[in-house]
């Protein structure tokens, strides 16, 4: 097996084998299903070159992007800012690549800029937006690039530095231990990817490197398998298991491709919901329900023609004002997944 990725940044990981695939033998009643499975496999097939050419490039996108946004973490920075920036960056790039082709390119997750406590999902509106950041916050930047529907995530952790670029005195010491403890088990992680290796072995090994460091693995955090169309598949490794966040053992495979989201706390890796607006939602498209409201279906018809099978911010939407009335009935009746933004206790760091 191949265990690549683009970027020391990059979380997403790609274990590949040019084996060729066999290919089933079905009855004739089967045709229709067995057509859908070897559709699926062909367009998730890592052998294909022109296949890994796109995950390749959605990360390039991706690295570059982080790479540049962090040098925008500097005091006075708002998270609105930044986060405008770099899916303004994200379409910018996608634009000049596959430029005669139709297929679809562009964000696969909004620029999410989660400070301190903030576990994530932070994507404000523009009158929403959080407090400037100051020397010492600690900054999680996050985001998702897709090229043709293939997706790559990236994400990073770094200190605000002082106005004159020096290091900040900082009041948790503890921060930079669970720092260096989540950069420790992300590389860790991606050595451990291997077929064969199982999910339950990397959960191991972030609640080890967490408690030797003496900090929490956050719960209910998942690192999903990714296809194409899909950027949280039904196979995942569980961040920290417990009894409430229970997932099934996985066996790593050849042509499996997973994004690995690895969060730790100086806390107790316990988060929840506080006042900040939910603004990142993705289409359920197994679901289906005639809305009633007139801004509800323009809403979820403007989805529907943009966003794809993605994530996507209320931002980003024509009129971001009428959609905060719109998102309302579609996640009433399970249209639209939503990703909260999630809090660890006042005072911790994430």
């Amino acid at each position: 097996a191949l265990v690549s990725s683009s970027s020391s940044l990059q979380r997403h990981a790609i274990a590949s084998d040019c084996t060729q695939l066999s290919r089933a033998m079905s009855d004739p009643s089967d045709n229709e299903l067995g057509n859908e499975e070897e559709d699926e496999t062909k367009a998730n097939n890592l052998a294909d070159p022109e296949i890994v050419t796109k995950y390749r490039l959605a990360g390039d996108i991706a690295t570059k992007t982080l790479a540049k946004l962090c040098e925008m973490i500097v005091p006075g920075k708002s998270p609105l800012e930044i986060s405008e920036a770099g899916d303004a960056m994200i379409n910018e790039a996608c634009a000049a690549v596959y430029s005669k082709s139709k297929l679809e390119k562009g964000v696969a997750f909004p620029t999410c800029v989660s400070v301190n406590n903030c576990v994530g999902h932070f994507c404000p509106l523009k009158d929403e937006d959080g407090p400037p950041l100051a020397p010492g916050d600690i900054v999680k930047l996050d985001l998702g690039v897709h090229i043709d529907a293939y997706a790559t995530q990236v994400a990073f952790t770094l200190v605000v530095p002082n106005a004159d670029g020096s290091a900040p005195t900082m009041a948790n010491l503890k921060a930079m231990d669970v720092i260096k403890a989540a950069h420790d088990a992300s590389e860790l992680m991606q050595r451990m990817f291997k077929v064969g290796a199982k999910g339950s072995e990397m959960s191991a090994m972030v609640e080890a490197v967490a408690t030797s460091y003496g900090v929490s693995a956050v719960q209910g955090v998942l690192s999903h398998q990714s296809k194409k169309h899909v950027i949280d598949g039904n196979r995942c490794v569980n961040n920290k298991p417990t009894v409430e966040h229970k997932v099934d053992e996985v066996t790593f495979e050849a042509n499996d491709v997973f994004s690995f989201d690895v969060v730790l706390s100086t806390g107790e890796g316990k988060s929840n919901e506080q006042s900040a607006r939910t603004t990142i939602f993705k289409r359920a498209v197994d679901q289906t329900y005639k809305l009633k409201m007139k801004t509800s279906r323009a809403f979820f018809s403007e989805v529907n023609k943009r966003f794809s099978t993605f994530p996507f911010t209320l931002r980003a939407l024509a009129d971001s004002r009428a959609a905060k009335m719109g998102v309302v009935e579609c996640v009433n009746h399970e249209l639209m997944e939503s990703y909260p933004v999630l809090y660890e206790k006042p005072g911790e760091v994430v």
